[in-house]
């Protein structure tokens, strides 16, 4: 009857450990910037099917229906005035600020981003405006910037991220977009 119930729990304590949704690694598209293009939308669409999460860090310039599949913040460009200007997201282990970064931060003073994030317990912050690529860690919290899927200001091509929370573990992806 003990090894009968040993059992029962060995397979049950299995399968959540396999089914636990903390244990699956998540994968976030983040791009910001595209000032009007569509086309790089679709491609985001079409290209990560399986992603679990579309991040969009503003400035669209596009209305709410075109960016469908899109949790969308607001950027200085985007006068639609429905999307939020920030939002905190819970993802997997991880709280993340994500703004387009225009009253969050002032002449490439990261530390800004940092203490908001910090103010509403966030580990992460993910925001665009620059339209340059950014990854770090500031005061203690990680900082995201996937630049721009229209066009960088440092002259690099158009970029966004993958980022996959494997657990404990975020993997950071620079990925190039290619205008068709």
């Amino acid at each position: 009857m003990v090894a009968h119930f040993c059992i029962k729990f060995f397979v049950f304590f299995i399968i959540l450990l396999y089914n636990n949704p903390m244990n699956k690694n998540i994968k976030i598209i983040l791009i910001s910037d595209n000032h009007r293009t569509r086309e790089c939308l679709q491609y985001i669409r079409e290209t990560y099917r399986d992603a679990d999460y579309f991040l969009h860090c503003g400035d669209t310039e596009l209305p709410p229906y075109e960016t469908e599949g899109f949790a969308v913040v607001q950027g200085n460009n985007d006068y639609y005035g429905t999307f939020p200007m920030r939002r905190v997201l819970e993802i997997g282990k991880h709280r993340i600020y994500m703004v387009h970064g225009h009253r969050d931060m002032i002449y490439g003073r990261f530390e800004m981003l940092a203490q908001r994030a910090k103010a509403h317990d966030c580990d992460m912050v993910f925001f665009g405006h620059t339209h340059i690529y950014f990854d770090k860690v500031v005061e203690g919290v990680r900082l995201l910037n996937p630049g721009s899927i229209w066009r960088n200001r440092d002259g690099s091509k158009p970029s966004y991220m993958v980022i996959t929370f494997d657990g404990d573990e975020v993997i950071v992806e620079r990925k190039t977009y290619e205008k068709p």
